[in-house]
């Protein structure tokens, strides 16, 4: 099994940044992570995810440029840098992973794993 818990959401203003994190801890190998969204009354989306080992990083196309994920192997944990932040931001983020080693990853199908979520906030 695989824990995982989000922190660093909170409520910001419009251009303002955060860090979030996720804590991964359990037996099971993890060879990619994620970071998907969820605003209220719509569907959870894809954000970001990375692969442990090599780092390699995918975007969804609404936050290249301004989110920027990235992974501490020492402390298990992914980050995902949000900078510029919009009101359209506004959701609750999830941290996701699996072991698989191939698959759709901008998919949630592809992810075991999911966090409890951390909200991030933006006002305008």
């Amino acid at each position: 099994q695989v824990q995982l818990v989000e922190s660093g959401g909170g409520s910001v203003q419009a251009g303002d940044s955060l860090r979030l994190s996720c804590a991964t801890s359990g037996r099971t190998f993890i060879r990619h992570s994620s970071w998907f969204r969820q605003a209220i009354g719509k569907e959870r989306e894809f954000v970001a995810a990375i692969e442990w080992s090599d780092g390699s990083t995918l975007y969804a196309d609404s936050v290249k440029g301004r989110f920027t994920i990235s992974r501490d192997n020492t402390k298990n944990t992914v980050y995902l840098q949000v900078n510029s932040l919009k009101p359209d931001d506004t959701a609750m983020y999830y941290c996701a992973a699996t072991p698989r080693y191939y698959g759709d990853y901008m998919s949630q199908t592809f992810y075991e794993y999911w966090g409890q979520g951390t909200q991030v906030t933006v006002s305008s």
